[in-house]
């Protein structure tokens, strides 16, 4: 850790502690993740769900990305160097006395739902989508992925999983038998806080969530409720009941909006709408259309990897002013144009052990370079990571999160955020596979 300079602290966990961190070779800022629990070794460490889904889903514009790991191998102390980011959804939303206005709404949600996408796509849900796991700086970033988990694994999962208040209902009353749905019901109810800023479901204990969500959507179907008692060793009955709706929560919303809104929150998953049919949706064909204006022009004016670059941090506002100016010039011609998607590779159900070789000689240093990108024949194994022992000379502490006479463990990643936790949940930090 002498190669950064501790500024302050962000936020703590259960699990962990966020400091805000200046490298001293470049003078950056990041956020510095330093884990609470010790660690045997590197193939331990290896085993992070955070660390594998992290090199699975980067690079991503609306993911965040991790910088570096640093292990310690004589205390068993492991941080991570990730993504430093202004501020999370909570926090942006909090105190804030007049709704955001549409627009703004929509950049967010366009950008979630890419998030979601991505990460479907590539087989891992996130299983604790929140405000406070959602980063804003000039773009969007979702973050925290210590709970994560791959889709093709087989139920029950377990079952104390996500934040309540963002919790479907197949985690509420099912023995883990959720999917990657869950992830859509969670980004619902952040959909429904971001217009109205206030959360959607604020349930005091399982039971009263339960019931603040039949107060809104009414109470499902009994052939619903019978799917989720076939997994759960209890009974429940719920009395019929007819919810308020959402609309009367939120008067100001469109209804193109509330479209969406309600098809996020179906009660049964099996018809609830998938990350990739949100982004078809029509309340956000105006930034879909807009972005694909722009990835033409990169492609015909040759300049697609500085549309990559920059497209990360200010594409969003531009694809609003050329949607606005889009629908006077060209509603005709692009109005039935679906946006083209290439499918993803399958994947296996569990995700493969990263291999971690460490060469014999003594480096006094080493480039900080980003790993390559995944190879398209992999089939779902990961590359394995090439690690470097750097040892560190014996010096005079020179501030109070500094350590001396340690050997340090940078294993060079992309980069990755973590904002603090409002309500603490999901499972611990501990080693294993997706």
């Amino acid at each position: 850790m002498e190669d950064y300079r501790m500024i302050e602290k962000i936020g703590e966990g259960t699990f962990s502690q966020v400091l805000k961190a200046q490298s001293l070779r470049d003078g950056r800022f990041y956020a510095c993740k330093i884990m609470k629990q010790p660690f045997d070794s590197v193939e331990q460490v290896n085993k992070l769900r955070e660390v594998q889904a992290m090199k699975r889903l980067s690079p991503h514009p609306n993911i965040i990305q991790l910088h570096e790991i640093i292990f310690n191998k004589e205390t068993g102390s492991l941080s991570l160097i990730c993504e430093l980011m202004d501020m999370n959804i909570y926090e942006f939303i909090q105190g804030r006395q007049y709704p955001l206005p549409d627009s703004k709404v929509k950049h967010y949600m366009y950008q979630l739902c890419k998030s979601l996408d991505h990460m479907h796509r590539n087989g891992i849900f996130h299983r604790d989508v929140k405000p406070e796991n959602i980063l804003i700086r000039d773009v969007l970033k979702l973050a925290d992925f210590g709970s994560c988990r791959s889709m093709y694994s087989q139920p029950p999962h377990t079952e104390y999983i996500s934040t309540r208040w963002y919790r479907a209902p197949e985690c509420l009353l099912t023995d883990g038998y959720y999917s990657h749905k869950m992830d859509v019901w969670s980004a619902g109810c952040v959909f429904f806080e971001i217009i109205s800023l206030n959360p959607l479901f604020p349930g005091t204990n399982e039971l009263d969530q339960v019931s603040k969500i039949h107060d809104v959507l009414g109470t499902p179907d009994s052939s619903i409720l019978h799917k989720f008692k076939q997994s759960r060793a209890m009974h429940f009955n719920f009395p019929p009941q007819k919810g308020c709706g959402l609309s009367c929560l939120v008067p100001q919303c469109s209804a193109i909006a509330l479209s969406l809104l309600y098809q996020m929150l179906k009660y049964d998953p099996e018809e609830r709408i998938g990350a990739e049919d949100m982004l078809q949706h029509p309340y956000l064909r105006d930034l879909r259309l807009a972005e694909k204006r722009i990835s033409s022009l990169c492609r015909v004016t040759g300049t697609a990897k500085g549309c990559e670059a920059s497209g990360a941090a200010s594409s969003m506002d531009h694809l609003w002013r050329i949607a606005r100016q889009g629908r006077k010039q060209h509603h005709g011609k692009h109005a039935a144009e679906p946006l083209i998607r290439c499918k993803g590779p399958l994947y296996p159900a569990e995700l493969p052990k990263l291999n971690i070789i460490i060469p014999a000689t003594k480096m006094s240093s080493f480039p900080v370079t980003s790993l390559p990108p995944l190879p398209g024949t992999h089939r779902g194994s990961l590359p394995a990571f090439t690690s470097k022992i750097c040892h560190s000379q014996l010096s005079k502490p020179q501030h109070k999160f500094s350590t001396t006479k340690a050997d340090y463990l940078h294993l060079s990643l992309p980069k990755l955020g973590i904002p603090k936790d409002r309500q603490l949940s999901g499972s611990p930090c501990t080693p294993h596979n997706l």
